[in-house]
Formats: structure tokens, sequence, C-alpha cells
């Protein structure tokens, strides 16, 4: 249908579709690349809108991978995580820059999806974020207009009830991340909890794979600051931390020997941190 390098014109939207829609950069690369396999063989007379025929592409592909996933995301030892991404100056590679771009590419907003199925996350992220009329989301999804809004509806309820209300600027997220990495180093235990919320929670996610995981959250700033601080994933040869952009967000990359061996990052609410997610699980760090 397309050129190569028409396709790559629609590469960036393509990816950001894909990404929110399977919580994995690498998935979300594969998916791309067989929409552009797909692409190739459809006759350009016969195409009216490349943008949509793209778009339905991958988001059909993304919901029968959503589907024969589920088992396996199920059976997952402790709860699904996202795979983070760095996004540095770049925004996902899509050009976004508002505020609700970024909140929807955040780890905590991912996890909300997690909890939809998979025909409400498409429904959701294709109309809220991307902003595709009802008929377009219908025609993409192969389902009515009034099928989709009642999906759309569901989704939008189940955010609007589970997602958590923090407020915080970049700056003061920041500060918070440096004081919490520099406490955690040093070995501070009262300095860290002077950090954490009353009602703190931790992710520690290792699939299985990585040795210090947890597979359920910690609540509290004793049992949070006790684990961190007797966790061995900060330690080893050659280990070193770094600051990155994870997700719209400042975080943390730790590695070893240049080996990525955890992304850690922190959502913050009134000054003090609310939730931490260390995400250890080597097959989610191929991108970081």
């Amino acid at each position: 249908m397309n050129t190569e390098q028409s396709f790559e014109s629609y590469r960036p939207l393509l990816f950001s579709i894909a990404y929110r829609m399977l919580g994995s950069a690498m998935e979300a690369e594969d998916m791309v690349q067989e929409a552009f396999r797909r692409d190739r063989t459809v006759a350009p007379e016969g195409v009216e809108s490349p943008r949509a025929l793209l778009c339905t592409i991958v988001a059909r592909l993304c919901l029968n991978y959503l589907e024969s996933a589920r088992v396996q995301r199920e059976a997952y030892i402790g709860p699904w995580p996202p795979e983070p991404l760095l996004t540095g100056d770049d925004l996902l590679r899509t050009g976004e820059d508002d505020a609700s771009a970024l909140e929807s590419i955040s780890l905590a907003f991912l996890v909300l999806l997690e909890n939809l199925t998979p025909s409400e996350r498409a429904v959701f992220l294709l109309h809220e974020v991307f902003d595709f009329g009802y008929d377009e989301v219908a025609r993409i999804v192969d389902k009515d207009e009034a099928a989709c809004r009642q999906l759309f509806s569901r989704a939008k309820k189940h955010i609007a009830e589970h997602r958590p209300c923090f407020h915080s600027t970049p700056e003061e997220h920041g500060r918070l991340l440096e004081r919490f990495l520099q406490a955690v180093t040093q070995g501070e235990p009262e300095g860290l909890m002077q950090l954490l919320a009353d009602d703190v929670t931790m992710w520690a996610d290792g699939g299985g794979k990585a040795r210090g995981a947890a597979t359920q959250p910690l609540h509290g700033p004793a049992a949070v600051a006790r684990f961190v601080l007797a966790s061995t994933w900060f330690a080893g040869p050659d280990f070193r931390v770094e600051f990155a952009d994870v997700n719209g967000r400042k975080g943390v990359v730790a590695r070893t020997n240049g080996r990525a061996i955890f992304v850690l990052s922190i959502e913050v609410d009134q000054g003090r941190i609310r939730t931490v997610r260390v995400i250890g699980n080597p097959d989610k760090l191929g991108q970081v």
C-alpha cells in the first residue's frame, strides 16, 4: 500500500498505540513490524486512509495478542507490571507534550489499564488518548458504535474509581526521588521513613527471575524501608545507578557491568512518596 518512507511517518503513532495497549515496548515493536509486513500486501488503490488502515491493523494485532496472553499474565509470579520505557526528550517518539499524554504512559496508568478487558482497553485508548471518533473506533475494533460507547463508559468509570489522586510537580518529584536514593544508598532508615507516606505501597517485581523481589505488595513505611534497605538489588560488582526519564517521569536505572538490573520509580503526593515501583524482571528491561 505505502512506500517504506510513508509507513515510517506513521510509526510513532503506531508504536504509541501498541505500547499503551500492551504495556510492553518489545511487544509493541513486534506489532508495528507485523503491521508493516501486512501493509505491504494491500493494494494501494483500495485504501482511502493509510492512517486508518495502519491503526486498525495494529489495534487488532494487539487485541489478539492480549486475548492469547491473558492466561500467561494471570499465571505471572506476583502482579503483572508494565515494561518500563526510557522516554527522554522524545516523549515516547510521538511528539506528545501535554499532561494527559504523559499521564497515559505513566507506569501507574498502565497498571490501571491491565484491569480492563482487551476491548475496553482498546476503545478507551483510541477514543480518550488518541481522539478517534466513535465511528472510527467502531471500524477499528470491528464493533458497532453503541457497543463501543458502552465499552468506553465502563472503562472510564473503572479508571476514575481507581486512579490515584497524586499531586506533585516534576521538580518536587525529582527532589524526593534523589532524597530517597540517597537514604537507601547511605543506609539511613529514619531518613528513608520520613520520605514515605503513612499509606505507602511498594511493588517489587522480579517475575520469578530476579532475587530479592516480592510476590505481594508491601504496605507502610516500616515494611517498605526494611525491605529496601535489606535488598540485594543495591549491591554487587560494578553496581551503579543513574537517573533517567522513565515513562514520562524521572526514575532510576540500576546497572551491573553495564546491564540493567532494575528500574525504580515513585509516585508522590503532598510532599511524600505514596508508591514505589521496582521492576527487576530481566525480560522487562530490554529497552533500558
